[in-house]
């Protein structure tokens, strides 16, 4: 259940209303809005009685949440989502392009590439520190020698940083360098991980997982704003089916459903989901037609001696034509003032 606050509503009867819903065993969470709060009533086993609640001064309204994700629905929060990174706004009205390599292999090469992208326009850089890979034989990462890498790109070039945390050993490590946390799409559903992410003070980067239905990404994300992290933005990357042409299907109907279903922000990499390079200009072109928030793209300006992923990164040229092209969709839907849409 989601109780209402009048605009006008004081914080003595805001908290007159938490210490209520607390009183009668549930957990009571504060959400603030455009122009009012309300407070969502969290782990009751079933249909709360809104009577009580209604009679109390400054409350509006109850209103029963009908998906069984709460916190992360529109039912909850009507107001999309905006998360600040820096001086880079995530969410509805702004396109957000992180960019780099699959992995940090050298300090020279993150800096090269780094440089290459913040020219071409993206606003955030990607890199892996600590690899997930298939093969207990691949390149796994350079750990916190990557870590102190990306600290350096950062530095030198101003842009934030987003990079994988692969186990709750090693997380508040990565939470220490990055300024996104990143959950890989074989974590998605590795609860721990998810519960610890809700405690995290910086935003997270919830990648939908390879099987995994729209309902089960936004059940995961619950973990992480049940948590008390409010700062959660979603990946598409493609889900498992039975094609050869490319390493997985990127599910682009999951962008509209998921702007409709919740207020957090949607990006999409185009790079997971193509596995080919020549696949990834054209599916970035159609991720921000269907309105994602964003973008996250592989790019090596060495692709054929990468240790990860080189196969789909782009070359920093073809970065430069991505850029352009997604940013002139991206002005159809969003024209500059006096101009019509």
């Amino acid at each position: 259940m989601l109780i209402v606050m009048n605009k006008q509503a004081t914080p003595e009867q805001i908290e007159s209303v938490v210490t209520e819903i607390e009183k009668r065993g549930y957990v009571a969470r504060p959400i603030p809005g455009g122009d009012r709060i309300t407070i969502g009533i969290l782990h009751n086993q079933g249909p709360v009685d809104a009577a009580p609640f209604l009679g109390m001064p400054g409350v509006s309204d109850a209103i029963s949440v009908t998906k069984p994700y709460k916190l992360v629905s529109r039912e909850c929060k009507p107001d999309d989502t905006l998360i600040q990174v820096g001086d880079v706004v995530i969410g509805n009205g702004h396109l957000t392009i992180m960019a780099g390599p699959c992995a940090i292999e050298s300090e020279s090469q993150a800096l090269t590439i780094a440089r290459h992208v913040k020219a071409a326009g993206a606003q955030i850089f990607r890199g892996g520190a600590f690899k997930p890979r298939t093969s207990p034989y691949s390149f796994q990462g350079l750990g916190e020698k990557g870590l102190e890498i990306l600290a350096k790109v950062r530095e030198e070039t101003g842009m934030p940083v987003i990079t994988e945390v692969m186990d709750d050993e090693t997380f508040d490590l990565v939470e220490s360098y990055t300024d996104i946390i990143q959950i890989g799409t074989r974590n998605m559903q590795n609860f721990s991980l998810l519960r610890r992410a809700g405690k995290a003070q910086k935003p997270v980067m919830l990648k939908r997982g390879m099987a995994a239905t729209i309902e089960e990404w936004l059940m995961a994300a619950e973990y992480i704003l049940e948590g008390g992290n409010t700062d959660v933005m979603l990946c598409e990357r493609g889900v498992r089916t039975f094609v050869s042409h490319s390493r997985n299907t990127l599910d682009l109907s999951s962008i509209p459903v998921v702007r409709k279903q919740s207020h957090l922000p949607i990006i999409v990499d185009p790079s997971h989901a193509a596995g080919r390079r020549d696949q990834v200009i054209p599916l970035s072109r159609a991720s921000v037609a269907a309105e994602a928030h964003g973008l996250m793209v592989e790019v090596h300006h060495e692709p054929d001696k990468a240790l990860s992923d080189g196969a789909q990164s782009l070359y920093p040229e073809q970065f430069v034509r991505l850029c352009r092209e997604v940013h002139a969709i991206f002005d159809i839907f969003h024209p500059a003032d006096g101009e019509l849409a």
